[in-house]
């Protein structure tokens, strides 16, 4: 299997850059799908396989961290206010609410997404849920006071949509608690 090679956490097959290693997974665009790379990874790693769409466009366009490495792309859920809380507190910038209601409290709002996504990248994740929805969200187009929560085994972030930009916050959703631990924030 001289073909198929492993450097840098990258997966070479036949000189092209399939996928990437994340931890003890190999993530892999599914374009390369075949017993000969599903027997290396799974049999001669001992890796879990992930077939994830667009890996091999996302290696090819150069989103590598400074080291070469394949930066995991994580999972994204959204987070929206709920429909019954006091409508003052909608569409406003960071600031604003904490003036007025302070940090985002996670007993306000609901999850209208989870799910996998092309990027990482806020302003990216902000224009994939303002002009192309993925399937399966079921809010409304992304907006101030929204929280958008980027994850993966390791943990979460979360990031309050200001009025530029986002705004990094402490948020706690309640279900996270119940299933993964008081030491989900970054």
């Amino acid at each position: 299997m001289n073909g198929i090679q492993i450097k840098n956490n990258r997966i070479l097959y036949y000189g092209n850059t399939a996928g990437y290693i994340d931890r003890d997974k190999a993530v892999v665009d599914p374009m390369f799908e075949n017993d000969e790379l599903k027997s290396y990874l799974s049999n001669t790693r001992g890796l879990d396989i992930e077939w994830t769409p667009g890996t091999y466009e996302r290696l090819t366009e150069g989103k590598l961290d400074p080291e070469g490495n394949a930066q995991p792309l994580k999972k994204c859920r959204v987070w929206q206010l709920r429909p019954d809380v006091d409508p003052m507190m909608k569409f406003i910038g960071y600031d604003e609410l904490l003036k007025h209601f302070g940090e985002p409290d996670s007993d306000n709002y609901q999850m209208v997404y989870d799910g996998k996504v092309d990027t990482n990248n806020l302003e990216e994740l902000f224009a994939k849920f303002n002009l192309d929805h993925p399937s399966g969200y079921e809010g409304h187009s992304l907006s101030m006071s929204d929280v958008v929560e980027i994850y993966d085994g390791s943990g979460s972030s979360f990031h309050y949509v200001d009025r530029f930009g986002f705004k990094e916050v402490s948020f706690r959703p309640p279900e996270q608690e119940l299933y993964q631990g008081p030491t989900m924030n970054m």
